[in-house]
């Protein structure tokens, strides 16, 4: 259980395929998951604009930052809502895994990569009402190669005054956190990868990639640099308050004309 190779940064979507089939199952065992997930999607949809709109669940994994959206999404815009959600991940296994769940018309699926949003036709819908009202990017800025680059792609797909949301991990700098983490992850998620999946060579890159992310504040001097304006990091309910995080950031929005003075121009 403890040998073997450990999962790259560069591989976590080929990794997750390996484990696709029970990791519902695995997540399901985690107190407060769900109802952590869904502090993070009603924080992105009380900042979107009423319906019509267009939001993005980036590495949606096998859904279930997927379906926090839609929770959100009837709480706060009725039991029909019409904003479209567009959900995507470069694990076409988790991605299949999503697919087979029940879900309402305008919720649709895109295998990708979170680094090419550029290149993703899916979009083109969007980019033509003028760009996404939202995005949702639950447990993905600390499995993407070039963090920067990404939140930078994210920022030019959001329409002016739309919203990111990091929903992470990070206890960089806190020694509590970082202790309770370690003790959560070698006597309780290894165990629990190898008894499901027989492999715990992600679990293992997961422990790890916790305690390597940035700390909170380093996270939302990122956005910043990406343009991101209004950034503020709020905590997550339960056990795993001061672990994972919910952090926010809007896209500013474009700058009122100047007018030209007369016989100017």
């Amino acid at each position: 259980m403890l040998e073997g190779p450990v999962a790259r940064r560069e591989d976590v979507p080929e990794a997750f395929d390996d484990v696709a089939e029970r990791y519902d199952l695995m997540v399901g065992l985690s107190p407060g998951y769900h109802r952590q997930l869904r502090s993070s999607a009603h924080a992105l949809v009380r900042a979107v604009a009423s319906p019509p709109a267009h939001v993005l669940d980036l590495g949606c994994g096998s859904g279930a930052s997927t379906a926090a959206l839609v929770q959100a999404l009837t709480v706060h815009h009725g039991p029909e809502p019409t904003t479209a959600v567009l959900a995507m991940d470069g694990s076409a296994g988790m991605l299949e895994s999503a697919r087979r769940k029940s879900w309402p018309a305008t919720v649709s699926f895109a295998h990708g990569r979170a680094e090419a949003l550029a290149g993703h036709p899916e979009l083109e819908t969007a980019r033509a009402a003028g760009g996404l009202d939202g995005v949702l990017a639950a447990y993905l800025v600390r499995n993407v190669p070039d963090r920067d680059a990404t939140l930078s792609a994210i920022h030019d797909e959001l329409r002016p005054g739309g919203t990111l949301v990091v929903h992470e991990y990070s206890v960089r700098g806190r020694l509590v956190p970082s202790l309770l983490w370690t003790l959560v992850c070698w006597g309780v998620i290894i165990p629990l990868g190898w008894v499901t999946s027989r492999n715990t060579s992600l679990y293992r890159y997961l422990w790890r990639s916790v305690l390597h992310m940035d700390s909170t504040a380093d996270l939302e001097e990122r956005l910043r640099r990406a343009g991101f304006e209004r950034v503020a990091t709020h905590p997550v309910p339960g056990w795993q308050r001061g672990t994972v995080h919910t952090v926010v950031g809007h896209k500013p929005l474009a700058p009122a004309s100047t007018p030209t003075s007369a016989g100017m121009p």
